[in-house]
């Protein structure tokens, strides 16, 4: 069995990296949206033209990026989101929730002090981690049976 899975929330850390490199060996594809910030928020007005209003440049944007994130949301297996440390990752919530209304196996990835805030969204969650190791070992379990140590 292999798994599709797709890595979306906070995209300023190698959170993504730490996973893929700890699920070397595993029958994993990994997908995932554009982190480089400037194309992301630039991508609508680079393609579709400029805007004068900040409000259409970044709503050319979100469009764009929406193609590829609910394709790869769709397409996974397992949804993993990361909330990081700072920013406001409205985007992740809504990520974590389109991955849930559509079923999928979601894993978030949090620090304790996003608990409370994050209560919904965890709740929905079929595991919560602290760690990108925690999400390589729930992988590898899911798919071997093998416990870590």
């Amino acid at each position: 069995m292999g798994l599709n899975v797709y890595l979306s929330g906070e995209i300023h850390t190698d959170w993504r990296e730490q996973i893929i490199e700890g699920a070397q060996g595993l029958d994993i594809t990994f997908n995932a949206p554009v982190t480089d910030h400037a194309a992301s928020d630039d991508c609508g007005v680079a393609i579709l033209g400029e805007e004068p209003d900040k409000y259409w440049h970044d709503h050319k944007g979100a469009m764009v990026n929406a193609i590829r994130t609910r394709k790869g949301i769709a397409d996974a297996d397992v949804v993993v989101v990361r909330f990081g440390d700072k920013y406001k990752q409205w985007n992740a919530a809504f990520d974590a929730g389109c991955a849930s209304a559509l079923g999928k196996s979601l894993i978030i990835l949090q620090p304790p002090e996003h608990d409370h805030a994050l209560k919904e969204v965890d709740a929905a969650a079929l595991a919560v981690a602290r760690t990108p190791e925690q999400v390589v070992q729930v992988l590898r379990y899911v798919l071997t049976g093998t416990l870590p140590g």
